[in-house]
Parts: C-alpha cells; sequence; structure tokens
C-alpha cells in the first residue's frame, strides 16, 4: 500500500469529485511511467476501489510488509505519527511545496493535504467535518503505516494538524510512538558472505567490508530506510569476498539480518577505508537466485502501472457515486490491509457482495524489489532473491522435545559451574530476550547452544539448515557436550596445575623458612656461598695459568653478586664448574720401560710385528727425551684388524688413562670446538670432556673412523681437527665454550682409519701413518686358539666344560667361511660355535638335570603390555590383551642369579667333520673357477677386496664379429676399463710382433667385436693391477694359445708395455696360496714389499718372477709354446726377469 500513496501523494491534481478522479487516472495509465508518479489520488478512494479481493491480496501481500520500498517517503522521519487523518497525503506533498515557499512548507510539513487540494470552501468544510469524525481511526492508520519502520524514534518529529483544512488548528497532544517491526516477507536482499562461523538469530555479529560498490549499498539502504540485508556463511575459510559470484560459494540458508550501526575505520595506511556494520539476525533465508545485471530494473513501475489500471478499471461512473463518506476504510480494514493483524482475518466481511461478484479475480503477481534502487550496481554487488526457512510443525509439549530441552539446561548448567565466562555469556543472552523465555522456545534455545559452541564450521552450519526441530535439538544437545568434555578437561588440567603451583610455592615458602632458621643458628651457610667456597677450593689444587686464573676471578665475582633466580646465575655456574674440571697441571706418571711395553703388546696382539716395532720406537724416543710430544699416530687398515685394541695396549703400556670417540659421520664443528656459551645447552668440544672424563693433561685419545668425517652446511670438522692435531697449534688450542687456551701437546692423539683416500691431504699431512695389514691362515690359527676360543667359551658360560675345539676345525673356518683379512668375522664364528655347544648340552641334559632355582622375589611392578589389538582384529583363541584391560604384575629382585654348574661327565668337541652342524654350509667352495686347463683366452689375475682379503680373478676374453668395439662386464671401475683399453691397444700396435697378423700393413680387429668379462659380477672391482692379465688374455685368445692354470700375475701396464708395481700383496699371494698357484708374476717393484710383509708360511711353495716389462710376463706365461718361439725373434727380452723359489715349509 505504501507505493500508492507515494504516487497519490506526488501528484500535483487537486482532490476533486469520483469522475474526476476516474479520468486522471485514464491519463496517467495511457501516458509514460514517469506520469503514473505524477498522479494523485487521495488513499481512502484507492483503498475503497481496490476491495475486490483477488487483486487487491495479490498487491498487498507484496507490499504490505515491504513498507520501506518508497526511497522517496523514508529519507523522512515516520516513526512519530500524530493522530490527523490523511497525513500520508501531507507527507507526499510536502516536498513540492517547499519549491513554492521554505516557510509554508516547515509549517504545513505534518497536515493533511487534502486541505489543498479542494479549491473550495464546500470542499474545506467538508474534510473538516470528516476529519473531526474519524480522528480516532486515522491516528491509528498512521501509526501502523509507520510502524515498519527500523530508525530510532525521533520526537523532534512534529505531528499532524487535526484540521484537514489547515486552518491553523493546534495538534493533537496526543502522540503515539509505535514500535519498530521486522517485515516478515523481504523477496529481495543485498547478500553479505562471511567466514569462520555462521550467524544465529538474536545474536550480534561485526561484519567489516572492504569493498567500495558493497559499503555504498549498505549506506544507500541506510539512507532509504531499508537496513537489512542476508548474510551467508561461505564454504572456503579462506576465501575473503564482499560479493557472493556464484551459488556455490556460499552455504544456502543464512540469516536475514537489520543493520543496527556502521562505522568507518582505516585498516593501515594506502589501505582503502572499511565498513563495519553490527548485523542484528532475525530468522533463517534460503537463497532461491542470484539477481544478474539489467533485472528488475523496471519491475516496480511496472507492476504500479498494472495496478493503477486495475483500480481505473473497477472506479463507478460519475452517475454512480455514491456518499463521501462510505470511501473512508475502518481502521480494522486498514490494518489488515498494511500487514499489522494476523493475515488469517478474512477481508470479504467489509467487501460489499456486488463488489466481490464484479471484480474478476486477478492473477499473481512478482513481489515487488523493496531495494530496486540497488539494481544498478549489479554485479559489484550481489543481489539476492530468497525466501524464508520455517520450522517443520512439532508439538511444544512433545517429550522427546521436552527432553532434549531439559537435558540441554542441565549441560548448561554444568558447563556454568565450570566455566564462568561461559555463564556470563548465557545470562547476557537471557537478559537481552527479556520479551520471550529462551528456555521455554525450542528453536532459541538450540541457537544459544550452537552460538556458545566452539565447534567445527560444518557442524554449526548444520544447526543452522536444520528445519527439525527435534534435529535440531539433537545437533545442538552434541555440541554442547563437546563443549561440556572440554570444559571438564580444562578444569581437571587448570586444578592440577593450580595444585602443582602451590605445592611448589609451600614448599619453596618453607625451604626458605628452613634456610634463613639454619642461618641463624649457624647450621649451615647460604647455597651461594657454599657454592663459592667449592670452586674456591678445587681452584686451590689446580695449576691454572695466569690468564685462566684470571678469567676464573672474573667469572666467580659475578657468581657472587648474582642472585640464584637469575638466568645469567646458572651459565655462570656451569661456566665455572667446567673451567674447574679440567685438569691444569695434573698428569699421570709415563712408563717407558721397553720390556713392559713389549710383553703388553703381546698379551694383547699375535703378530702386527711392524706396527709393534714402530710402536716400540716411539717410545723408545718419548724414553730419551722424557715426552712424546708432537706426534700424531694413524692406524690404518681393514676392519677387524685391531686398530683400536692396539691404541688401548699402547695406552696401558704407557701407564696413560684412554678415551675414545668416533668423528665417523661428523658434521658439526661444534663438536670438536665447542658451542657458543650464549647456547641453549652449550658445553665444550670432545677434547675438552675427554679431559673431564680422565681427570689428566695426558691421556691418550683415540679419534676413530678419522676417514669417515663428513662436511655439512654448519662447518667442516675435518678442518677444526688441523688445530687439535697440529704439534704447532695445539698448545694453545681454543674452545669456543670455555674461550681460553688449553694446551693438549701433552696428549697423546692416535687415529684409525681404513683408507687414507678419503682424509684430507693438510689432516693426514699432520699424522704419522702405521699399515696394519691382515691376518694369514698361521696368524688366524694362533688367535683364534689363543684369545677368541677362550673368550667366547667363558662367554657361552662353558667355562668347565670340557669342549674341544680341534685345529682341523678352526682351519676349515678359515678357509671357508672367514677369509677376510681381520679376524672380527672368525670371532664371531666361533661364538656361534660354543653358543650351539651350550644349547646342545642343555637340550641333552634336559630341566631334570639343570632345574630352574628358585626365586626370590622382593617386589612386584606392573607389565609393560605390547601394542594392544583391537577387539575387531582378535582372533578365536587370541590371549593378547584388548584396550581397556587392566595391566598384570611381575615379581622383582635385586638377587642376582648364579651360574649353573654343568656335570663334569659332559664332553663335546667339534671336529671338521661336524663343523657344518655348528656354523652351517660353507659360503667358499672352491678357490678356483678353472681347476683343470681353460681355452685360450683365460687368464687368472690377483685381486684386493673392498673387506680387506685377497681373491684369484679370472679373465675371460671371447671375440665375436662385429665393428672393432670393446664391451666390458663384470661389475668393473673406471680405472680398471681403462686397463682393459691400454691392453687391447698395445696388442692392436703390436699385431704383427704378436703374430696375429702376417704382415705390418694387415689391419687387425676392425670387423670383430671383442668382450672382457671378469666373473663374479655382484662384487665391485677396481685398481690397475689386472693391466698383465688382462693383456696375456687379448694375447691368448687372439694367438689362440692356452694359459696355464697354475700361473697367477698382478702388475699394471703402460701403453708402451711397462709393468708399475702395485699394493695389496700380501693379501693377493695369500689367496694365490690358499688356490694352490705356483707361479706369480709380480712387478719388480714389489719385491721389497714382499721380501718385509710377506710371512714365509705364506710364500712357501711358490715360485715369484718379477718383472719389468710386458715382454717378459709374455715369454713367461707362454713358455714352451709355438708362439714363445717366434716371439724370441719378434719380441726377444732384453734381460731374463729375477726369480725366487721358496720352499714349502714342513
Amino acid at each position: 500500500m505504501l507505493p500508492i500513496r507515494a504516487v497519490v501523494r506526488s501528484s500535483p491534481c487537486r482532490r476533486c469529485r469520483p469522475t474526476q478522479v476516474a479520468r486522471s487516472l485514464a491519463t496517467s495509465a495511457s501516458s509514460t511511467p514517469n506520469s503514473i508518479a505524477n498522479s494523485s489520488r487521495a488513499i481512502s478512494h484507492y483503498l475503497q476501489q481496490a476491495r475486490s479481493r483477488d487483486l487487491l491480496s495479490t498487491t498487498l501481500q507484496s507490499q504490505h510488509r515491504s513498507l520501506h520500498s518508497s526511497s522517496r517517503e523514508l529519507k523522512e522521519k515516520r516513526w512519530v505519527n500524530s493522530a490527523e487523518p490523511g497525513e500520508g497525503e501531507g507527507e507526499g506533498e510536502g516536498e513540492k511545496e517547499k519549491e513554492k515557499t521554505k516557510e509554508k512548507s516547515e509549517e504545513k510539513q505534518v497536515k493533511d493535504s487534502s486541505a489543498e487540494a479542494e479549491s473550495s470552501k464546500a470542499a474545506e468544510e467538508r474534510a473538516k467535518a470528516e476529519s473531526a469524525a474519524k480522528t480516532s481511526e486515522s491516528t491509528v492508520k498512521a501509526s501502523s503505516s509507520s510502524s515498519s519502520s527500523s530508525a530510532p524514534p525521533s520526537p523532534s518529529t512534529p505531528g499532524s494538524s487535526g484540521s484537514g483544512s489547515g486552518s491553523g488548528t493546534p495538534p493533537s497532544t496526543g502522540k503515539e510512538i509505535a514500535k519498530p517491526i521486522i517485515p516478515e516477507v523481504y523477496p529481495q536482499v543485498l547478500a553479505i558472505p562471511i567466514t569462520h562461523r555462521p550467524l544465529f538469530p538474536g545474536f550480534y555479529k561485526a561484519v567489516t567490508v572492504r569493498s567500495p560498490p558493497v559499503i555504498k549499498a549498505i549506506r544507500d539502504l541506510q539512507a532509504h530506510g531499508q537496513p537489512y540485508v542476508g548474510a551467508f556463511l561461505l564454504k572456503d575459510s579462506t576465501s575473503d569476498s564482499d560479493v557472493v559470484t556464484d551459488l556455490n560459494q556460499v552455504h544456502p540458508v543464512g540469516v536475514f539480518c537489520q543493520i543496527t550501526s556502521c562505522f568507518t575505520s582505516q585498516e593501515g595506511e594506502g589501505k582503502p577505508e572499511a565498513l563495519t556494520a553490527v548485523l542484528f539476525p532475525h530468522r533463517r533465508i534460503r537463497i532461491d537466485e542470484l539477481v544478474k545485471p539489467g533485472e528488475g530494473a523496471g519491475q516496480q513501475v511496472a507492476s504500479f502501472t498494472s495496478f493503477v489500471e486495475e483500480v481505473q478499471k473497477g472506479e463507478k461512473g460519475e452517475g454512480e457515486v455514491e456518499s463521501f463518506e462510505p470511501e473512508v476504510p475502518s481502521v480494522e480494514e486498514v490494518r489488515e490491509e498494511l500487514g499489522t493483524v494476523s493475515q488469517d482475518r478474512t477481508e470479504e466481511s467489509d467487501v460489499p457482495a456486488s463488489e466481490t461478484k464484479s471484480e474478476p479475480a486477478a492473477t499473481p503477481k512478482k513481489p515487488l524489489s523493496p531495494i530496486g534502487f540497488l539494481h544498478s550496481l549489479v554485479p559489484e554487488i550481489s543481489l539476492t532473491n530468497v525466501t524464508n526457512v520455517g520450522l517443520e510443525p512439532y508439538q511444544k509439549d512433545s517429550q522427546v522435545v521436552r527432553a532434549i530441552m531439559s537435558e540441554l539446561i542441565s549441560v548448561f548448567k554444568e558447563i556454568a559451574q565450570l566455566q564462568p565466562m561461559f555463564r556470563e555469556q548465557v545470562t547476557s543472552f537471557a537478559i537481552s530476550n527479556t520479551s520471550s523465555q529462551v528456555f521455554d522456545e525450542p528453536d532459541k534455545l538450540a541457537d544459544l547452544a550452537a552460538v556458545v559452541s566452539t565447534a567445527d564450521v560444518s557442524d554449526l552450519q548444520a544447526v543452522l539448515e536444520s528445519t527439525s526441530i527435534e534435529d535440531r535439538l539433537q545437533r545442538a544437545l552434541i555440541l554442547l557436550k563437546k563443549e561440556l568434555i572440554n570444559a571438564q578437561l580444562q578444569f581437571k588440567i587448570s586444578r592440577d596445575v593450580d595444585s602443582k603451583i602451590q605445592k611448589r610455592q609451600r614448599e619453596y615458602y618453607l625451604m626458605e623458612q628452613l634456610k634463613g632458621i639454619k642461618k641463624e643458628l649457624g647450621m649451615e651457610s647460604d647455597g651461594k656461598d657454599k657454592l663459592v667456597e667449592g670452586f674456591k677450593e678445587k681452584a686451590s689444587k689446580l695449576a691454572m695459568p695466569e690468564g685462566v686464573r684470571k678469567v676464573f676471578d672474573e667469572e666467580l665475582n659475578k657468581l657472587v653478586h648474582l642472585e640464584p633466580s637469575a638466568s645469567e646465575f646458572n651459565v655462570t655456574r656451569n661456566y665455572i664448574d667446567w673451567l674447574t674440571q679440567v685438569p691444569w697441571g695434573v698428569h699421570s706418571p709415563e712408563n717407558y720401560d721397553i720390556t713392559h711395553a713389549v710383553k703388553v703388546l703381546d698379551e694383547d696382539h699375535y703378530g702386527l710385528k711392524d706396527v709393534k716395532d714402530r710402536i716400540l720406537e716411539f717410545m723408545a724416543v718419548g724414553k730419551l727425551r722424557g715426552t712424546v710430544e708432537g706426534k700424531i699416530l694413524c692406524l690404518a687398515g681393514p676392519p677387524g684388524v685391531g686398530k683400536t685394541s692396539i691404541g688401548k695396549s699402547i695406552a696401558r703400556a704407557l701407564g696413560r688413562q684412554f678415551y675414545r670417540f668416533s668423528v665417523g659421520g661428523l658434521t658439526d664443528v661444534a663438536e670438536i670446538k665447542g658451542h657458543r656459551r650464549t647456547y641453549i645447552g652449550a658445553m665444550p668440544g670432545k677434547p675438552i670432556q675427554a679431559l673431564k672424563k680422565v681427570a689428566t693433561e695426558n691421556p691418550l685419545i683415540l679419534i676413530d673412523e678419522v676417514d669417515k668425517i663428513s662436511k655439512a652446511y654448519n662447518g667442516d670438522p675435518a678442518s677444526a681437527l688441523l688445530e687439535m692435531l697440529d704439534p704447532e697449534q695445539n698448545k694453545s688450542f681454543l674452545d669456543h665454550y670455555l674461550d681460553v687456551p688449553i694446551d693438549l701437546s701433552r696428549v697423546l692423539f692416535v687415529c684409525t682409519a681404513n683408507v687414507l683416500e678419503t682424509i684430507p691431504g693438510p689432516l693426514l699431512d699432520r699424522m704419522e701413518v702405521l699399515q696394519v695389514s691382515g691376518y694369514v691362515s698361521a696368524e688366524k690359527m694362533s688367535i683364534a686358539e689363543r684369545y677368541l676360543s677362550p673368550q667366547a667359551k667363558d662367554a657361552a658360560g662353558l667355562k668347565e666344560v670340557d669342549i674341544n675345539l680341534e685345529p682341523g676345525a678352526i682351519e676349515a673356518l678359515i678357509r671357508y667361511y672367514c677369509r677376510e683379512s681381520g679376524v672380527r668375522n672368525l670371532k664371531k664364528h666361533i661364538d656361534k660355535i660354543y653358543r650351539k655347544a651350550a644349547f646342545k648340552i642343555v637340550t641333552d641334559l634336559g630341566e631334570d638335570a639343570l632345574p630352574e632355582p628358585k626365586a626370590s622375589s622382593e617386589g612386584t611392578v606392573e607389565t609393560q603390555q605390547p601394542d594392544v589389538k583391537p577387539a575387531s582384529e582378535h582372533l578365536p583363541g587370541d590371549q593378547s590383551p584388548s584396550p581397556g584391560d587392566a595391566g598384570s604384575t611381575t615379581k622383582v629382585t635385586t638377587v642376582p642369579r648364579e651360574p649353573m654348574k654343568i656335570p663334569d661327565s659332559v664332553h663335546v668337541t667339534i671336529t671338521q667333520e661336524n663343523l657344518r652342524d655348528y656354523v652351517g654350509p660353507p659360503i667358499y667352495h672352491k678357490d678356483r673357477l678353472y681347476t683343470s686347463a681353460p681355452p685360450a683366452g683365460v687368464s687368472t689375475g690377483l685381486g684386493y677386496l673392498g673387506n680387506g682379503s685377497g681373491a684369484v680373478m679370472p679373465i675371460e676374453v671371447t671375440s665375436m664379429p662385429g665393428k672393432g668395439n670393446l664391451q666390458l662386464t663384470g661389475k668393473l671401475g673406471e680405472v680398471i676399463r681403462e686397463s682393459a683399453q691400454i691392453a687391447l691397444s698395445y696388442v692392436k700396435a703390436n699385431a704383427y710382433l704378436l703374430g696375429i697378423t702376417k704382415s705390418e700393413a694387415e689391419v687387425t680387429l676392425n670387423d670383430r667385436d671383442v668382450h672382457l668379462h671378469m666373473p663374479e659380477g655382484a662384487i665391485g672391482k677396481e685398481g690397475p693391477s689386472a693391466g698383465t692379465a688382462i693383456l696375456t688374455a687379448f694375447v691368448s685368445l687372439f694367438t689362440k694359445t692356452k694359459v696355464d692354470p697354475d700361473v697367477a700375475m698382478t702388475g699394471e701396464i703402460s701403453l708402451l708395455g711397462q709393468v708399475l708395481p702395485v699394493g695389496g700383496l700380501k693379501e693377493k699371494i695369500l689367496a694365490a696360496h690358499r688356490a694352490g698357484i705356483k707361479k706369480l708374476i709380480v712387478p719388480a717393484a714389489c719385491k721389497p714389499d714382499i721380501d718385509e710383509n710377506v710371512p714365509e708360511s705364506v710364500k712357501s711353495g711358490i715360485e715369484f718372477v718379477f718383472v719389468e716389462d710386458i715382454r717378459q710376463v709374455l715369454h713367461e706365461v707362454f713358455r714352451g709354446s709355438e708362439v714363445e718361439e717366434r716371439w724370441r725373434e719378434t719380441l726377444p727380452n732384453e734381460k731374463e726377469p729375477e726369480r725366487e723359489v721358496h720352499g714349502r715349509l714342513e
């Protein structure tokens, strides 16, 4: 009805008789939409003419709750209403009267415009009589028309005059302030997307908007008196948008909100202005569709045109006009049509039957948009068509609903007892809703439970979207139960923390009292004073250098003036503690007795004569000089040869303290140089820790695995070792933590390494390297009989048992199971033999001969359960514990168990025949791949394996049609591949001299490919020592001459045929001795190494040929063959190689 009043009041025409009204409406209907807005009629006339039920119900239903859709009306204040009739016409005409005269407009802005419309005194008198007769009805009507405004009351708005003629009658003193009524139907709203949590009816929420178009739209809504928006939760919580571009962007169900207040804020310099709007949700709504650009622009004008046309059609002719009074509707009719009373009341009671029958039924029309003035901002803002979301019908007295509500209230009470803030929040909401009992209305109770909970967004949205009261209450109850659990847990944690704090405070208070009492009685001095005295006493026993003593006094003075509760107190105390833990001037007396040293070394190690001699030389120099300063030893050799135990023996022989630490994989420089004191948990490096541990300044520090040190982003520890191991620098070693110079020159450093290639050059240059080679079979036999077997027997609990491990079994163990150069693997196998023997003894004797002793129980402890299976995974008969089962207890005791006595009748002998029963099948089956004469193209080389052992390695060569390519297989390294290339190039270059071609001009091997393979392809092979063997295999293939299988060779070759020396001769010769090789061809430069390091037991039965040129190799390998006879002319030897034959030892 409000748009109709606006149209009527904005027309400049005067009120006239009904005939004139019909002609005026007909003219307006045929003109442009703007002319419709200029037509003028009294509101009572249009109400009387629109009594047709179908037409009026359709129009009023869409407009009676949209009274704020008139932007021109709601710019004025309409909260205070006078009791004068025709107020609506006066407000519409006031704007036009301002243009004529401002003073007249101010005096008459609340008067009835009908007085200005009448041109005769008769009309004025009739209007005055009408006004006097219907004062009360017009007051009610004016109040209802103004009640839908949401603007706050404005007492300064003048009331309308009581006279319709504007004759100066004083206004009525009875003013009525109407309560704002929120529209129940609002078909189109401005959509505001929100994040984090959905809104619920009855709870305020502040929303910040940053989009300028949206800010403008909100301000326009307030200016037009339409402060209503729709708030919808975004599905993506990370997005921050003020505009809804797609329905899938937000949840379909939101809330209809009223903007209660707005204020602007500046988020930062250079950022746009933001608007913060305080929203008050009223009800739930659902998005039907988004308004697209161009839609609804002329909808409102078109609706007014059609409505006016229908009214004009229903007007009576001039002769049918009745008296003026019946056209005035009653108060009840106006209230009903404006929506201030229930819609269930019938309207047919006041409508004449003749009019009802004469008006045709009007078709339903699309509701008018109350915010049509915002359509021009689309798509920069989001307008949506919405419908209300109501609750499904339910019985308030339902037992289920009442039960859930009672449970919700009880949970509210429980949480309120645990959390005072929760109680204040619920109380505040209850006070703000005094008009309704929150705890008696199930829907509001569910919303309250959802608002106060901290549940997930999805759970809160589910409560908002639920239309069933039982479902909504149950969901809210679940959320509130979770809050109760959290509140109980929080209360428990808070109570435990409070109790601990109170206990500690009480203990601290009592301890301080006790200290004060003891101090007054002289029983005990202050703890800090006692600590300082202890440091002074320790420092007095040390021969600190002058610089260190000065630092100690400064730090001790700082400690005296610090409070024990200060954080710096503990840092200073720890520093002084470390400073006094260093053994300044304290050293152990050294023993340089050579006889004692020889005895100790022989007790601990068998063999290693060269290493022992070098150590004894080292000690002899120390005996003469009185010190061994400036010596850094490095023991290099394969694993398991006893490098670490040698270091222990040296320390025992010298009478020094022993400390070992490994640098394998070390990446942090602070492990060597220490941490700065500013770091939490800072401590000195390993050298200082070693001095503190041994309490002397001249220990033997063994640095293990020095070849495996690493480098990372936090420094290079190998470079940090340079200062520690350099005799010229370690006299004043500076640790980062102590930050005072420390003398490490009296420390004997011994390093161990497997290989020397990975040690940095500068570090290796500061060390004296002692090569610790592997043990031969005879040495392993002695080590096993003297050391390993007794130790393993004692460790297996068989010390008093008659168990005989025969030498034949040990020899078989070394030959077929443990070929590596060290004895670590041999020790493992011997331990396994004695463990197996112990098991057989216990099994054969049984429990009768070896009963379990009675356990003496001194207490019980709870048994630690293994990983508990869930009940669903338990199988039938499974006795494993289930979740929640009480833990069992087990008996404990501190009495040690005594070893058991084995009967003297037990005898066990391990021979070569039954060795398999103890250690399993042999690992190495044979020493040679070819036991008989191999075909042409096969030679025998010697290799050095990574575990420190040697091996006999056959080399196979074959050829096939091709393009002259060389193919290499057998997991060969880069160096050995280069040796094969050199050997093939030598053969091609000397093909005629070797008898492969018939003339020097003939080209060979251009049409054939050569394939070289070294068996045992899983083992990587590297090194140049197979050069002579590879060349021999090529010559054997191309000359079709077989190689004697009892001949093996090793040595590197050059491109012109020179034989160069190689390493690992001791291990290689040992492998040849084990394989039964009778002749070894080795480089002549290796003879001193063989004479010095290879024992006679290994060289026995082998003929050594020391060669310098490849010609000597070929003549020796193919001696007595046809090609060798030809080579005497083409490839003659310049001199015969040196030979050395060692007889077999008996």
